[in-house]
């Protein structure tokens, strides 16, 4: 069951919240494909930011887009103004006035969306020399109050002939339990040998009922 879901599938609406929050029965196709071009777009531009999450909530006629990221101060720009033109792309996307909330995560080392795009840098410019980043990138984020980390990166790692899939893990990852908090993110690096598949689960306790 664990390895066949998204964590986060299993645990929405028991011990997480809903990252998309509105109803619609006759507009449901229609806000979910913008739901999907708002998280394409925010996620391709906010990438040197540190992005976590993504939460979408619907009101009437307007949609507020709150971002969860490590360096607020990117999304922002001076004076507010990187703010003000991601409000105006979001208002293009979905034809209605968007408001635009910038919060800072928390806990980044301990993101796996945000590691799981750090070792997608690090393969993208590390080349063969991988092995050892990844681990740091492992013992901080354990350091960080992890209980358990996995990285799993499939493909041409370090330029070889053959795919292969590397798995780099410490502590525990219990994905059965359903009162795990258990982050994962999915990333694909684009190295000159072709696309490398990247996994990253992290174990940060467990979590109580909302």
């Amino acid at each position: 069951m664990g390895h066949k879901l998204n964590p986060k599938s299993l645990r929405t609406g028991v011990f997480l919240p809903w990252r998309s929050r509105w109803f619609s029965e006759k507009d449901y196709a229609k806000y979910a494909s913008e739901d999907a071009l708002i998280r394409r777009f925010l996620a391709e531009k906010l990438k040197e930011a540190g992005l976590e999450d993504i939460e979408i909530e619907r009101s009437g006629s307007k949609v507020k887009v709150v971002v969860i990221v490590a360096k607020p101060g990117l999304v922002i720009g001076r004076g507010g103004s990187g703010a003000e033109i991601l409000k105006g792309e979001l208002a293009r996307i979905s034809k209605i006035p968007a408001e635009l909330d910038i919060v800072e995560s928390k806990s980044p080392s301990t993101s796996a969306a945000i590691l799981a795009d750090r070792v997608v840098n690090v393969l993208e410019r590390r080349g063969r020399q991988y092995r050892r980043v990844l681990n740091e990138l492992i013992e901080e984020a354990m350091g960080k109050g992890a209980k358990g980390v996995k990285i799993e990166a499939a493909g041409r790692l370090g330029g070889s002939e053959i795919a292969r899939t590397q798995k780099l893990s410490r502590g525990s990852i219990p994905l059965s339990t359903l009162r795990a908090d258990v982050d994962f993110a999915g990333r694909f690096a684009s190295t000159r040998y072709g696309k490398i598949g990247v996994k990253v689960w992290v174990f940060r306790g467990e979590l109580k009922k909302e």
